[in-house]
């Protein structure tokens, strides 16, 4: 089944979903994975806050999950 990531996605549904996304939220300055409060933002709202265009940022995050889907 392939996951699409959308801007409303929640952090921590991204995260149990594909759990391998971890260091591209880190990437971006999101070093609190585990933190609740960053768990339960929006894929969207991260971006605000790290200053990170959120449709490049779900581009590249749906490109990692299809690859890593197809290798599977």
């Amino acid at each position: 089944m392939a996951v699409k990531i959308e801007k409303d996605t929640i952090i921590g549904d991204v995260l149990d979903l594909a759990p391998e996304t971890a260091p591209l939220f880190q990437a971006i300055g999101m070093h609190c994975l585990g933190c609740p409060a960053s768990r339960g933002e929006s894929v969207e709202e991260a971006c605000m806050v790290h200053g990170v265009d959120p449709d490049a940022f779900l581009a590249q995050v749906n490109h990692f999950i299809e690859a890593v889907e197809a290798n599977k």
